[in-house]
């Protein structure tokens, strides 16, 4: 079927929509004239009653119809570099992010997209197709925001020019999916966790609960074959020096049995890898002041400009 500006000129259209407009004429049968449905019909009519003088059908492009070939380069070449990161077995990527790739072409000036992107992703052979997840098994609901925090932390090598790996910890809050607290640090260890819960709790206030995993520093969990299994010990008999801090505060902890029921937080590890570590590989940092400062800007924007896909959002949109 032909489009519509060349099946009809403008004044056909005005005339058909000024006689339907007058009651001469039924939707229907308009619709079965111009051959389109009725979402189309009614996008037409109300661009011809916002003014019929001006009103027009004829197609306009918004972008040029073929890329130019300085356009294709920069396309193939961060396309090779996001291949380069994937199959690198020591980083923690394993897909393709093409989002990520259209924003840092945009931020030089490039306008493609994304569509266009995954059809030349596919014709090099840079696109896997996304594997099926796991669905959770246990996942905490809360009914206001303060009302839960889930802590996390996550070893990775955030940068692949760096010759050692960071640890990230964070904090999101569980009602409203912000992050509350997120930095590099060295290593993970019992006093990392504790400056973590300072800022935030200076940062936000007390939160009524924690939820934290079964890792030493949070938890003494006795273990099957362990040299204290004839009942000297159990479970939760020891409190940590973390746990022992939290009950000073008067703020509750509750125990992740797996790691889907810490969904929440896992996300956004995920969202945060994808990004932290392209952008560290393509603006070659390999320091850990670096990896904060690209650290920030994501907090940025997944805080304050990314649409949340469960929420349909953005977290601090009044």
């Amino acid at each position: 079927m032909s489009q519509l500006h060349k099946r009809f000129s403008d004044e056909q259209i005005k005339v058909l929509f000024q006689s339907y407009c007058q009651g001469q004429i039924r939707r229907a049968d308009l619709q079965e004239m111009l051959r389109i449905g009725k979402s189309r019909f009614f996008v037409l009519l109300k661009e011809y009653r916002r003014d019929p003088e001006t009103f027009s059908i004829v197609y306009e492009r918004a972008t040029p119809q073929r890329l130019s070939a300085e356009v294709e380069a920069e396309i193939k070449r961060g396309l090779l570099q996001e291949k380069e990161i994937v199959q690198d077995p020591d980083l923690p990527i394993s897909s393709y992010n093409y989002s990520a790739l259209r924003d840092r072409l945009q931020k030089r000036g490039i306008e493609v997209s994304l569509t266009t992107i995954i059809d030349r992703a596919k014709r090099l052979g840079c696109h896997k197709p996304r594997r099926k997840r796991k669905s959770h098994d246990r996942e905490v609901l809360t009914a206001s925001i303060g009302a839960l925090v889930q802590h996390d932390a996550s070893l990775h090598l955030w940068s692949p020019l760096a010759k050692v790996k960071w640890t990230l910890i964070t904090s999101i809050d569980d009602y409203s999916r912000k992050i509350l607290f997120a930095d590099f640090f060295p290593r993970e260890t019992t006093w990392a966790h504790i400056q973590a819960a300072q800022t935030l709790i200076q940062s936000y206030g007390l939160p009524l609960r924690y939820y934290v995993d079964s890792l030493r520093v949070f938890r003494f969990v006795q273990g099957r074959d362990s040299f204290w299994r004839k009942h000297v010990l159990e479970t939760d008999d020891v409190d940590t020096q973390w746990r022992r801090m939290m009950r000073l505060l008067g703020v509750d902890v509750s125990f992740a049995l797996s790691p889907q029921a810490k969904s929440k937080v896992e996300r956004p590890y995920r969202w945060l890898q994808d990004r932290i570590v392209r952008t560290c590989f393509y603006e070659q940092i390999s320091e850990m002041e670096g990896g904060r400062s690209v650290l920030r800007d994501e907090l940025n924007r997944y805080n304050n400009h990314q649409v949340h896909s469960t929420l349909v959002r953005i977290f601090d949109d009044r």
